[in-house]
Order: structure tokens, then sequence, then C-alpha cells
């Protein structure tokens, strides 16, 4: 029914209920013989009525509401309206005739209609929450959180069809909820109690409706739904119900980060601001995913000009036209070309004269470079140095190095060309009035290459999903995570520090690849099945983040620690790196070999 229809109907409604209320009235009182001048003075009274009532009502916007969700206040507003309609036509009656209408015929038509137009409104409630009642195809839902945001959400679920959920229970740890009933559901216990609910009345799906709650606290609550079979939905954002706006379409399936425990990072922002705000920044390897995460968090504090540099074209764009339209006032410059191409390199410096770098651009999947490791050298040594001797030779202020905690006793040519990158910037930075720091940190999860994007491939193909080893392990942040980590950094650089990222506690991947498939609704082993491939070339089974010669001391920042400057000898280094140079293309024994006496602690198991 249209809109202009539906209120048509309800206007006629609501006269026919003025109408019987005011004639039930005269004939409750005076019987079917009503005196004839009273008959005269019950139809002016229903005419004045109808104009007045009909007015009130739509004054007060009764003809306005989506009755399905109605609730208190409607009642509220319906009790003005129909007293305010009332009090005036009893005046006005009074006004044309200058006799009054018998006080008990005034009080039972106000008694009628406010009891008819307050149920024809709530009836049309009841008979959708009848009509709407579970059925074979919907899938029952626990909710966990019987506060605002948990009612909000089963009210929604309740009243939209669409919504092929409907809630049956909820789990609160406010033991006065407990053994209570709201909007006619129970509340069956705390959180210790999901495992027995979700059995006992055979949920399909637990969804989390505490947004309020630490990230802490959400990850243990994910980590006793996962004893279940039923799937495992979130309320993710607090916005939502401060402004009133939640729906069945903010609840989203519960992802690996949420399993990640930790709360939302804390960054200095005036240090932040005082480094970047008007300058010029370049982020190396702008179109990847850290890169393109750099320049997001970057914009915000106002640099002067933000360089994005790139090789490929088609990533340079795309965040290109997405800082554009997020950051209209933002001087953005986009930049083609190759790290390893010193001559361009130069020409960039020469001709923006960046005031800060972060050098994000590197070759970083561990088998691939294991083929192929004249490329890996080639970008993550020889375009790092050139990166990093324009920066020295056009006096940028900071450097900041993106590294990796393969590179910490790496057993990969990846890792090991991190490490030279490392040993390079630390050995500039003895020279320099640059301030060359590294950053490193373990995998990110959603960046390319991450194991997360191709497990979610392996799951929606029907499985099988692929481990090297059971045994493996890895430190996993979110890009967002790491990259705030990197930007409060800088603030913190003197020169020659490797700062080194709290990654939380390690992860085993097989453990991942069972969430991720318990996230998706199916189970581990039984409908999905995990098969372990072997140790590719280059991986190890677990990272480290500090090698032995590196001690660790503590920054202002309560995740973010330094390792202590290895004493590097700056002609040594640049000998070696021009010997390998002469090798590169030489058999692979002579480069590990090369490689191996560059940073001795490489243990090369390909």
């Amino acid at each position: 029914m249209g809109q202009g229809r539906r209120i048509s109907a309800m206007i006629l409604i609501d006269i026919f209920i003025i109408w019987m209320s005011i004639l039930s009235s005269y004939y409750i009182r005076y019987g079917v013989y009503v005196p004839q001048e009273l008959l005269v003075q019950a139809m002016l009274y229903g005419v004045v009525s109808t104009i007045l009532c009909t007015y009130m009502m739509s004054y007060f916007k009764l003809y306005n509401r989506v009755w399905q969700y109605a609730s208190v206040g409607e009642l509220v507003t319906i009790f003005k309206a129909v007293t305010m309609g009332s009090l005036i036509s009893y005046i006005a009656v009074y006004a044309i005739t200058f006799e009054q209408i018998t006080l008990a015929i005034v009080l039972r038509n106000y008694e009628t209609m406010l009891l008819l137009v307050g149920g024809s409104r709530f009836t049309w409630r009841l008979v959708r929450d009848q009509l709407y009642k579970p059925v074979t195809h919907y899938k029952k839902a626990l909710i966990i959180g019987a506060g605002d945001c948990g009612v909000l959400i089963a009210k929604e679920m309740t009243s939209t069809p669409e919504a092929k959920l409907y809630p049956v229970a909820f789990i609160d740890d406010d033991v006065n909820k407990h053994n209570q009933r709201i909007l006619n559901l129970p509340v069956v216990g705390s959180r210790g109690n999901i495992v027995n609910a979700v059995e006992q009345l055979h949920i399909d799906e637990i969804i989390i409706a505490i947004p309020s709650l630490t990230r802490k606290a959400t990850s243990e609550i994910i980590e006793l739904c996962k004893e279940t079979k039923a799937k495992i939905k979130i309320i993710p954002k607090i916005n939502a119900l401060i402004d009133g706006s939640i729906t069945v379409k903010e609840i989203r399936d519960v992802e690996v980060e949420d399993l990640l425990g930790r709360d939302p990072i804390n960054v200095d922002l005036e240090g932040i601001a005082n480094y970047v705000e008007n300058k010029t920044i370049l982020v190396t390897g702008a179109g990847g995913s850290i890169g393109s995460e750099l320049c997001r968090q970057i914009a915000p504090f106002l640099p002067k000009q933000l360089l994005l540099l790139g090789h490929g074209e088609n990533s340079i764009y795309l965040i290109e036209m997405e800082m554009k339209r997020i950051f209209p006032n933002l001087h953005i410059e986009s930049i083609i070309a190759d790290i390893q191409d010193r001559e361009r390199i130069n020409e960039v410096f020469a001709k923006f004269q960046p005031e800060v770098v972060f050098h994000a651009a590197a070759h970083k999947h561990v088998p691939l470079m294991e083929r192929n490791p004249a490329e890996a050298i080639k970008n993550n040594v020889f375009g790092t140095r050139n990166v990093a001797e324009a920066a020295d030779r056009y006096s940028c202020e900071r450097f900041v190095l993106i590294s990796s905690d393969k590179a910490v006793n790496p057993t990969s040519i990846m890792g090991t060309t991190k490490r030279i990158a490392e040993m390079i910037i630390q050995s500039l930075d003895k020279t320099s009035r640059t301030k060359f720091v590294a950053v490193r940190f373990g995998n990110v999860l959603g960046s390319r290459g991450s194991v997360i994007p191709r497990f979610k491939e392996q799951i929606a193909m029907g499985g099988p999903v692929t481990v090297t080893h059971p045994e493996m392990i890895r430190y996993f942040m979110t890009i967002p995570e790491a990259v705030q980590l990197v930007i409060q950094a800088g603030a913190f650089a003197q020169g020659s520090e490797i700062f080194i990222l709290d990654m939380g506690t390690p992860v085993r991947i097989v453990q991942l690849a069972e969430d991720l498939i318990r996230f998706s609704g199916f189970e581990p082993y039984d409908e999905i099945e995990i098969l372990f491939t072997g140790v590719r070339p280059g991986e190890k089974l677990y990272e480290e983040l500090l090698t032995n010669e590196e001690g660790l001391s503590s920054t202002k920042h309560n995740r973010i620690f330094i390792g202590k400057p290895v004493a590097i000898n700056q002609v040594q280094l640049e000998s070696e790196i021009k010997e390998l140079e002469k090798v590169l293309f030489a058999d692979r024994t002579m480069l590990t070999d090369e490689l191996k006496h560059i940073v001795p602690t490489f243990l090369n198991v390909s």
C-alpha cells in the first residue's frame, strides 16, 4: 500500500472510531430512545470531533509513524492527541450551543476513543509479530547481551522477515536479569551458560550484541562461542547504538581480527602532527596494502604534499582516486617509478624535496622470492639503498623503513634482504643528517599474500584448506593497527633504531584455518578438510622479533619497543654489497654464500 493510501485508510478508520465512540456513549447513557434535542447535539459533537480530533492526530504525526515498531513513546503520543482533541471538541460544542454535554458521555467517549485509537495502531504490530513467528526456514538466534543493543536487535529481528533469523533467548552477565523475560524472550544465564543454551535451544547462530565491550572481552566471548557449532556474528559499532540506527544490517560475521583481542591503539596525535603536518611526505609502495594504508592515515595530519610512489600504475591510480575523493583539499602527486632505477629516484627527490619518507616498497612473498632471488635482492637491497641514499643526499628529516620479523635470524632470501636493508639504513644514519629508522613487525591480516584471503577462497570452493605444517605459528596484526604503530614509531625516531611492534600472542596457522572454517558455518575436518602440504622453501615454523645481539628497551608507547642498534662497519658493508652485485646472476650457491657473508645468521633451508 502506498503512503497516501495508507494515510487515507488510517484517517477513515479514525473517523469511524470517533463516531462509534460518540454514538455508543449516548446509547449507553440513554438507551435506544435518545431525546431528539440530544440527537442533534450528538451529530454536532460528532462533526466537531471528526474535524478537531483528526487534526490533533495529524498535528502529533500519528499518520506518519511506522506502527510495526510502536512502543511506549507512541502510547504517550496517542494519549496527548486524543486528550487534546476530546477536550477542545467539548469546549467547541459548548461555544456553539451554549449547552454542556453530560460529563458521563464525555468521559465514556474519551475512554472508548483512547482505547480504540491505540488498539487499532497496536493491532498491526501484534498481527505482524504473529505472522512472523519463527517457521522452519528461520534460523534460531541466541543474543549475547540483554542491554539496549541486544533488545534493539531482537525487536528488529521479530519485525523484519528479511532477517531470516529469530531470537529465542538472551545471555547476559547481569544476574538481576537471569530467569527474567525481555520482549517475551528468556534470559537464560551468563556467558558461562552459552554452550548449554546452544545445545538445549538448538541455536543456529549466536549474535554478540555488546558493542561497548573491549576487544579483549569480545575475544574471550568468541572463544566460548567457538565451543559450539553455532555460527557467530557480532554488532561491531557503538556509534550505531548512540544514534539509534542499529538494524539487522549492522550484524556481521565474526572475523579472525576479532580474536586478536587487542584494544584500539592510543596514538600521540601531537607528536605525529609535529613531524607530518605541513611537510612533504613520500610513501614508496603506495599502491600496496601497507603503503596505501599509510597514505590514508597520514592524510588527516594535513601534510603539505603527499607523494604516492609505486611501480604498478593501476594500484597507484586506485589509491590516488580514493585519496582525492576522501581528502579533496590535499595536494597529491602520483609518481610511477621503480625504486631500482637510481636516476629516476634521484630525479623524484630533486623535484619534490620530500621531508619524510615511509619506505614500504618491497618484495615480500617468501616462496616466490626463493625462486627469484635476484629480483628480491635488486628490489629489497639495491632499491632500498637507492631511496635511502637519495633521502640522505637531499637532506630528508626522517626515513622510516617498513621491515619484517623475517629479517631476524632469516631462513629465506626475502628475510635476508630485509635484514640487509635494515643494515643499510643503520649504516647511513651514522653519517647522515637524516634520521634513519626501521619498524619491524610480523604478518598483516588482509595484506596481499596473507593466508586469510587464500583460506577464504579455499573455503568458498568447498575445501580443502591447505596448511603447511600443524606446528606453524605466526604473529599477526591488522593493517590499520600496524600502520598506526609505524607512524607513531616515526615520532620517536632519534636515528638508527629498529622499532619492534608488540604483536601480541603468536597464532597457530592451523588454528586460524579452523576458526575461519567455523566462522563460515562449517565444521573443520568434517565438512571442510584441512590438508598439511609441508613447509615451503625459505619458511620456518616460528618467527622472531629480535636477533641475539639486540636488546629490548621501551618507548613512551606501551606497544612499541626498540632493539639496541648493532655495530655496523659502513665501509665493509658497502664493499660486501658491491660483491653481492657481482654475483647477482651467478649460481645459487655463490649468491647464498655472499648473503651469508653479509648476514651471518642467515640459515639457508631451501
